[in-house]
């Protein structure tokens, strides 16, 4: 029995995909997510003929980018997200499913060439362990890709503040039944979420630099589709369990788990880390 998962969490993130497949995401905007997310993995350190996994692939956007580079790719979910991910990867033989947490083990140890797991082991009870699995499945030396939620470490005493208030309403929605929770997700994307991140895009074009701009609450989603702020929104407040790491937490687990040559983006989404499995 896999007890590294709560079942609301997974509940939740499977009612969220299948209302956002991604389906409708502009190809642009999804790679442009895709360069800030992966911009530390280390392609070029990849054998020929690669395998590797997805841990929590949800609707599969990142696997539809990864799958033309590799040989195979595993894609692991708990919820029924897997199946939205099997829809929108039909056209990649070379992709594998399971509808598994990342704890159930499904691929052998010591037997993948790279793996990646993107805004899923912060929603779950025990995310050193999650780390350790998904480390476990790894060949010595390969890379293993981590973007796990930050702690506003980096962030204005301020900023906390806001996003502690934020964190109070979340607490509140995620317990509601899945529509009601889609529902005040959405009023939220068109009135906290599409406004300020608009004016985050008219404070660059007045001059504020990017960098800046991106510090800003919801700055990051000043050039992205009203979908994406529609998604994140329900990602954001309807989760039930949610952690936060600072970078020195997070640098200390992936040590913890067999990782070394650990590496972090500097720009957001913060914190995105590279490390290796130690020979």
């Amino acid at each position: 029995m896999n007890n590294n998962i709560d079942e609301k969490t997974v509940s939740g993130f499977g009612d969220e995909w299948e209302r956002f497949d991604q389906s409708v995401l502009p190809t642009d905007e999804n790679q442009r997510l895709f360069v800030k997310y992966f911009r530390v993995f280390p392609w070029e350190s990849l054998p020929v003929g690669a395998q590797g996994f997805d841990m929590g692939c949800g609707s599969g956007r990142w696997a539809r980018m990864v799958a033309p580079r590799v040989r195979l790719l595993h894609c692991i979910d708990p919820s029924s997200a897997i199946d939205v991910a099997r829809r929108n990867l039909s056209t990649y033989a070379n992709c594998l499913f399971y509808q598994a947490g990342v704890g159930d083990l499904v691929l052998p140890d010591s037997s993948m060439d790279f793996g990646y797991s993107l805004g899923v082991l912060h929603h779950i009870p025990n995310t050193q362990k999650g780390i350790d699995d998904c480390v476990r499945m790894l060949k010595p030396g390969a890379p293993l890709l981590l973007y796990l939620y930050y702690a506003l470490d980096n962030q204005s005493g301020w900023y906390r503040m806001l996003w502690k208030t934020s964190d109070i309403l979340r607490r509140l929605i995620c317990r509601f039944p899945h529509k009601p929770r889609y529902v005040i997700s959405q009023i939220i994307a068109s009135i906290v979420y599409l406004p300020i991140a608009r004016f985050a895009a008219l404070l660059e074009l007045c001059g504020m630099s990017a960098r800046k701009v991106e510090r800003l609450p919801l700055g990051s989603y000043r050039n992205l589709s009203f979908y994406t702020m529609r998604t994140d929104a329900l990602d954001r407040f309807g989760t039930h369990l949610e952690q936060r790491f600072t970078k020195k937490e997070i640098k200390l687990m992936m040590e913890n788990a067999g990782l070394d040559s650990i590496h972090f983006s500097d720009e957001s989404p913060f914190w995105c880390a590279v490390g290796f499995k130690a020979e």
